[in-house]
């Protein structure tokens, strides 16, 4: 079937209408999955290494809410919270949400580019980016729907994404809602918990056969793993109790996806995790199973403590959206943003933090120059993130540790008055310690107390956020 590409500003209501009318539900032939080959320990390490080496990733959320700005007929829907949200936070069906929001999505020529060359500067390893949001609109080209990019735009901008991350050296991940408010046989009503914004209204197109929307969801997963080259990561969003797992025949679609990109990492969100925590997130981490998927999501808060054995990555925003709001100026300040870093990694973690580009596909100058600041601190010390574990020890005071085999960073918060570091390594486990701002690597003087070794600083914080002493030992 040949579809309509619109390349106007001006959205011509018959093709827009023919947009709304859905999926091509005729067709809906099964994909057929299998188990997914066992997998050795030494195999899942592997397939795992750049991840846990990597550390820091660029999330972006970016579709036809982007352009609303947290705008609804010109009013503004909140000041703070997801704007990705806001089909569903005003309860627009999706011919008024797409009447709205239509016209204010027109992508720039070159803003993948952009992105991929702010992840890069700001010392991230990998993006995430949304392929489909909740409101089922598909940044791929996609042939079973008309609700896509290539049809709304003329461009696939899945593609000039990849493309643009790939150009960078940095790896690529596909975030996909299994959420979809768009399409017309989602049963929204059997979905549980979960968020729909006809939630409590009837269907306006009568019952729904949801078997036949977990064909579309399958399928279009299959494009995207087909479609695309390698694809590192797959970001699944989400799932409740009750509408999980069997729910999205998910065992199915995980093998499928591990069939078609055999070193791919998954995270868990096929299957129930708790809820977005009010409290300490490290809930997600114990009940992590890895059948379910390589690694946990806790989101917008850090757990107090890593789990030995649980990959797990912390998504954050830079202010309290997801997608772009000109409303929302909370912007974290530099200081949270990398400590934030350092605490996760301390930890075992991975930190994926999130830009909301406009419609046009620009990115906030706050976020940029966030994300510039960051990388201005990891091009000083990124040795003490990439390629760490977590801390051997409690978190001091005064900052946090990382390792790496045979070096013992001390991210340093306060600088103590007294310009003495105290660390938890007896005399003969300490060789030398230097800044990671001194290239020279000029040693700093070490004396030794009954449990502890003293590290003589200068009186100066080489850095007012994170100073860091590398500390050459060995473990007994």
């Amino acid at each position: 079937m040949k579809k309509h590409a619109i390349s106007s500003p001006l959205i011509i209501s018959g093709i827009l209408l023919q947009m709304l009318a859905g999926p091509l539900c005729g067709q809906t032939n099964k994909i057929e999955g299998g188990n997914m080959k066992p997998e050795t320990t030494q195999q899942r390490n592997e397939r795992m290494e750049w991840w846990r080496q990597a550390r820091f990733g660029m999330f972006v959320h970016w579709g036809l809410y982007s352009g609303l700005a947290g705008t609804w007929k010109d009013k503004a829907v909140a000041t703070r919270g997801g704007m990705e949200w806001i089909q569903q936070r005003v309860g627009a069906d999706t011919w008024d949400y797409a009447h709205q929001a239509v016209p204010l999505f027109r992508p720039t020529k070159d803003f993948a580019v952009e992105w991929a060359k702010l992840a890069k500067q700001a010392g991230c390893r990998y993006v995430v980016f949304t392929t489909k949001h909740h409101d089922g609109f598909c940044l791929f080209e996609s042939q079973y729907t008309t609700y896509d990019a290539k049809d709304l735009v003329g461009r696939d901008l899945c593609r000039e994404i990849v493309d643009a991350i790939r150009s960078e050296g940095l790896k690529v991940g596909f975030y996909h809602s299994v959420i979809d408010w768009h399409h017309p046989q989602y049963d929204y009503q059997a979905a549980g918990g979960l968020p729909h914004p006809l939630r409590k209204k009837p269907s306006p197109n009568g019952p729904r056969n949801h078997s036949i929307y977990v064909d579309y969801l399958h399928h279009q997963a299959q494009e995207l793993m087909s479609n695309y080259g390698p694809v590192d990561i797959i970001w699944w969003d989400y799932s409740k109790k009750g509408s999980e797992g069997p729910f999205w025949r998910a065992d199915e679609l995980m093998a499928m996806v591990r069939k078609s990109q055999p070193q791919i990492i998954s995270n868990n969100r096929l299957y129930h995790t708790p809820s977005i925590e009010k409290e300490d997130p490290v809930e997600r981490l114990r009940t992590w199973k890895p059948e379910r998927g390589d690694f946990t999501t806790p989101e917008q808060r850090i757990p107090s403590t890593g789990i030995e054995g649980v990959d797990w990555e912390v998504c954050m925003t830079l202010n309290t959206t997801w997608g772009y709001s000109e409303h929302d100026h909370a912007w974290k300040s530099d200081e949270k943003l990398i400590r934030n870093l350092v605490d996760i990694v301390s930890k075992g973690g991975n930190y994926l933090l999130n830009i909301g580009p406009r419609g046009d596909g620009s990115i906030p100058e706050e976020s940029i120059r966030s994300m510039q600041t960051i990388g201005q601190w990891m091009d000083t010390n990124g040795e003490a993130i990439y390629g760490t574990t977590a801390s051997p020890f409690e978190a001091p005071q005064w900052g946090r540790y990382t390792q790496k085999p045979g070096i013992l960073y001390a991210h340093v918060f306060d600088w103590p008055e007294d310009r003495q570091l105290h660390i938890p390594l007896k005399k003969s486990q300490a060789k030398q310690a230097w800044l990671l701002t001194d290239k020279d690597k000029t040693p700093l003087k070490i004396e030794t107390e009954s449990e502890a070794i003293v590290i003589h600083l200068p009186t100066q914080a080489p850095d007012a956020i994170a100073s860091v002493v590398a500390i050459e030992w060995k473990k007994e």
